[in-house]
C-alpha cells in the first residue's frame, strides 16, 4: 500500500512539472479576426488587436510575425501586467486588388503553442473605391433625413377603449 501511495504521489508531482501553459491561461484576445472592409488600392490602414493578460504574472509577447511580406506587424514590447492590455498591430500593404485574408502568428513567453490572428478585407481600385464611398455617403444621408409626418384629412378615430361599458 505504501508503494502505491508513493507511486501516485510521484506521478502527481511529475505531471505538475510537465504541465504546459496554454494561451487561454495567459491571454485573451478582444477579437481574433478584424475585417478592414474596403480599402483603396495603395492606401493601407492599420488595425490593432487588443490582448488582455488573464494570468497572475506579467505577460510578454515574444513575437507577432506576419505570415507573408505584404503585412507589417508591431506589438507591445514591454511586459503586460496582470489584468492590463497590450496590442498587436497589423497593416496590409493593399497593393493587389481583390479579397485578402492575412494572418499573424503570435508567440507568448512561457507558452509553447502559438496563436493565429487574422486581418481580412477587400482592396478596390481607385475608381471602384470612390464609387463605393459615394454610395455609402448617399445611404447615410437618406438614413439621416427626417421623414415628415403624413397629414390626413380624415377625422381622428374614436377610441373604443375609453368608453365606459356599464
Amino acid at each position: 500500500m505504501k508503494k502505491l501511495l508513493l507511486l501516485a504521489t510521484a506521478f502527481t508531482f511529475t505531471s505538475a512539472l510537465f504541465a504546459q501553459k496554454k494561451i487561454a491561461d495567459v491571454a485573451k484576445f478582444e477579437t481574433e479576426v478584424i475585417n478592414q472592409g474596403n480599402l483603396k488600392q495603395n492606401e493601407p490602414k492599420e488595425v490593432k488587436f487588443i490582448v488582455t493578460n488573464v494570468s497572475n504574472e506579467p505577460l510578454i509577447i515574444e513575437t507577432a510575425s506576419p505570415t507573408c511580406g505584404c503585412t507589417i506587424g508591431d506589438y507591445t514590447k514591454s511586459p503586460i501586467a496582470p489584468g492590463a492590455t497590450g496590442f498587436i498591430s497589423a497593416k496590409f500593404n493593399a497593393l493587389a486588388v481583390g479579397h485578402f485574408d492575412k494572418h499573424l502568428t503570435v508567440k507568448f513567453a512561457g507558452v509553447d503553442e502559438t496563436k493565429s490572428i487574422t486581418i481580412t478585407g477587400d482592396v478596390l481600385d481607385a475608381a471602384a473605391y470612390d464609387k463605393w464611398v459615394v454610395e455609402v455617403n448617399d445611404a447615410k444621408k437618406k438614413a439621416e433625413t427626417p421623414v415628415a409626418p403624413v397629414k390626413s384629412n380624415k377625422p381622428a378615430a374614436k377610441n373604443s377603449l375609453s368608453k365606459n361599458n356599464n
